[in-house]
């Protein structure tokens, strides 16, 4: 099985249906490539001030010769526009909100540039819900992911690796190289996989640099892998819009999270207590 495609102007239609047949995605089309060069004027710095690991050791979970940069919703406002994009809320919308709690939402659950470099290996095939073991394989989706092509996506140059099909596969079942695919796509594209797909980042062979932004989204009432609440500082918080502010987990999630830090909306008691109700009859 290939990695299908779309365009955006047919995400809505078909490319839903191609995802939860494939467990993967490319969109073409998203980015312009004046975002693209804001994103990157924005985490320069960062970027230049994350140390590339020249060392590797083959059994670690991160390859070297890669640079990653988190916390991109206070680091870029051009990331913050990925983040609240309508596709990928189309998206999290079909596959994440019928399985949120009543009254609840999905919510931002990493958000991480990546750059990976000329002789990074290929990184080992996992799945993005494999931080939720209490769940068996195949899994409800618990997880959306998403890759933004900030440059070009090759085999060569590290493209992400896919096993489409593998969302629906039971723990034991093993990927055959036969069945693994490379999201080869142009800048501006986006590539998408559910929780479940087995994944992973590619070997770079060349001698350019691959970048991309990952966001990912995971059901309000599970635990982000990226803490937003710590990851977002309150003065820049309190700038920010009320969808975004839901978004990264900063406001309550039907019963869950209420609060009373300063500055920042606290729980809407009756609301919280109402879902409470509702969840039980």
């Amino acid at each position: 099985m290939d990695i299908p495609r779309t365009g955006l102007a047919d995400f809505g239609t078909t490319g839903i249906e191609q995802l939860n047949d494939a467990g993967c995605l490319v969109v073409t089309g998203v980015a312009t490539k004046d975002q693209r060069l804001a994103l990157q004027a924005e985490l320069a710095d960062a970027m230049k001030r994350t140390p590339v690991e020249t060392s590797d050791d083959a059994g670690a979970f991160y390859p070297g010769h890669t640079r990653r940069v988190i916390s991109l919703v206070t680091l870029s406002e051009t990331a913050r526009e990925f983040v609240m994009h309508s596709m990928v809320k189309t998206a999290c919308d079909h596959f994440l909100l019928p399985n949120c709690s009543p009254g609840g939402r999905y919510q931002l659950h990493v958000s991480a540039a990546v750059q990976i470099g000329p002789g990074a290996r290929k990184q080992v095939l996992h799945r993005e819900e494999d931080t939720f073991p209490f769940f068996a394989v195949p899994r409800p989706n618990l997880v959306l992911a998403t890759m933004w092509a900030v440059s070009d996506f090759t085999a060569a140059n590290g493209g992400t690796r896919l096993v489409p099909g593998s969302h629906r596969w039971s723990a034991d079942r093993r990927a055959e190289p036969r069945e693994v695919r490379a999201a080869e796509m142009a800048a501006g594209s986006v590539l998408f996989w559910l929780g479940g797909t087995l994944h992973g980042g590619g070997a770079n062979t060349t001698d350019e640099w691959r970048y991309g932004v990952i966001l990912t989204y995971s059901l309000g009432w599970l635990r982000q892998e990226e803490n937003q609440s710590l990851a977002v500082p309150p003065e820049l918080a309190q700038t920010l819009s009320p969808e975004l502010l839901d978004m990264i987990g900063n406001t309550p999630n039907g019963a869950l999270g209420f609060h009373a830090a300063g500055g920042l909306a606290s729980a809407d008691i009756e609301n919280t207590a109402q879902s409470l109700v509702d969840s039980n009859g």
